[in-house]
């Protein structure tokens, strides 16, 4: 048994790391093309961008299947020989907490070297030393005493029902709806400085935009992102009372009124569309697969650990192993996630005007630095949201016309 999972991982790895290099020979010959929905000189960074990336990505996926190796030949037995522990749920809490710190630390200088090179290099990251590890810190301590909890949980779970894997995936399903209703608390509270707009025009387009739509909210709020990172976003957090309309400070300042309702028309296109439920029943349905999977696995997989088939194990298996599924089913999730996409475009395009969205997505991409070609399998595996090339044709504008051109006004003009 745990042959096949093995070779799935080592399919899942092969072809992970086949896409990496083939997106950056396409990119690599993308790059000599005309520049079309970026200016000419971020066109060239964003493209020496998406190359870095996917350098790094290819070098993260060797030393993660380095570490699987390890992991899964003599790791998982050897702390598992380290921890001689007779209460069930504490050597799970323990072990799982174990597996994943030494984990995080074996993976820290991609981490590191990601936020403090690559992403300050292109303009990206403006977090200090002292602010990332007091975010670690931070996550470190929630992780401790929330994940925790979590991992006794489930242990208790797994060791008290015969069919384990129907509460547990009942449990952990509302443990996500909880931390979703409860994200943007915790954000304001231990991360980030939410603030009330302090431009009330805009506020208060905001909330007559909202109203428009039937958007119940606790308020329309800004966040000091920059503090970390320049990139533009935007987002809807929260569930039931604590849903609120955060904008980034970056965002605000790049973007016109015009071109922020439109923005935020989009992403209440996803709310009006009843994408937010979609997704829900969308991870429901995959985690019900996963726990269907991983709560029936046999002794002789465990045997093959040098485990028993015990909380910890169990536990533990599942996060090694769930990458693989999630890899498997990426293509579908991330098609209807495209097509929930286009739907939203169309929906913020009404309330605002086609005009104002494709300059706010123009801007989106020339701050972010997105490069807007990317080869096709690449985008049938990994984009959640269709390729600006195509979202602008589907609102009416050819990139290579120039009707496009002459819409677009000001520093970010297609060139």
């Amino acid at each position: 048994m745990i042959d096949i999972f093995v070779m799935a991982y080592c399919i899942y790895f092969a072809f992970a790391i086949y896409t990496s290099f083939m997106q950056i020979g396409f990119v690599k010959d993308a790059k000599k093309l005309k520049p079309i929905i970026l200016d000419s000189s971020k066109y060239e960074e964003a493209a020496n961008y998406s190359i870095e990336k996917e350098k790094l990505s290819i070098a993260s996926s060797f030393y993660e299947f380095v570490l699987f190796i390890l992991w899964i030949g003599f790791g998982l037995a050897y702390l598992d020989s380290l921890l001689q522990i007779d209460s069930y749920w504490l050597k799970a809490i323990i072990f799982v907490d174990s597996f994943i710190v030494i984990n995080w630390v074996l993976s820290l200088p991609f981490e590191l070297y990601s936020t403090f090179k690559l992403n300050k290099k292109y303009g990206f990251s403006n977090i200090t030393p002292a602010l990332f590890i007091k975010d670690t810190i931070k996550t470190g301590i929630l992780f401790l005493l929330f994940g925790s909890a979590v991992i006794g949980a489930i242990s208790f779970i797994i060791n008290s029902f015969s069919s384990w894997w129907i509460w547990g995936f009942v449990f952990i399903f509302a443990v996500i709806i909880l931390i979703n209703m409860l994200y943007p608390v915790i954000r304001d509270k231990m991360f980030d400085k939410f603030e009330k707009l302090k431009d009330k025009d805009l506020e208060e387009k905001i909330e007559n935009l909202l109203n428009e739509v039937g958007f119940k909210s606790s308020g329309v709020f800004s966040v000091d992102a920059s503090k970390r990172d320049n990139r533009l976003n935007a987002y809807f957090g929260g569930l039931g009372a604590t849903k609120r309309v955060v904008l980034f400070d970056t965002l605000v300042e790049k973007l016109t009124h015009n071109e922020l309702l439109a923005v935020l028309g989009h992403e209440l296109g996803h709310f009006k569309n009843g994408d937010i439920l979609k997704n829900i029943g969308i991870m429901g349905v995959v985690m019900f697969v996963f726990f269907a999977i991983f709560g029936n696995l046999p002794d002789e997989l465990f045997l093959g650990l040098s485990l028993n088939n015990e909380p910890y194990a169990i536990i533990a298996v599942f996060m090694i192993f769930s990458p693989i599924l999630s890899f498997f089913l990426m293509p579908l999730i991330s098609m209807i996630s495209r097509h929930n996409e286009y739907a939203a475009d169309e929906f913020g395009s009404n309330l605002s005007t086609k005009e104002d969205l494709v300059s706010a997505l123009l801007k989106l991409a020339n701050e972010n630095k997105s490069f807007p070609l990317s080869h096709p399998m690449y985008i049938f595996f990994y984009y959640s949201h269709p390729p600006l090339v195509e979202r602008f044709k589907e609102l009416g504008y050819d990139v290579h016309n120039m009707d496009l051109k002459s819409a677009l006004k000001g520093e970010y003009n297609v060139e």
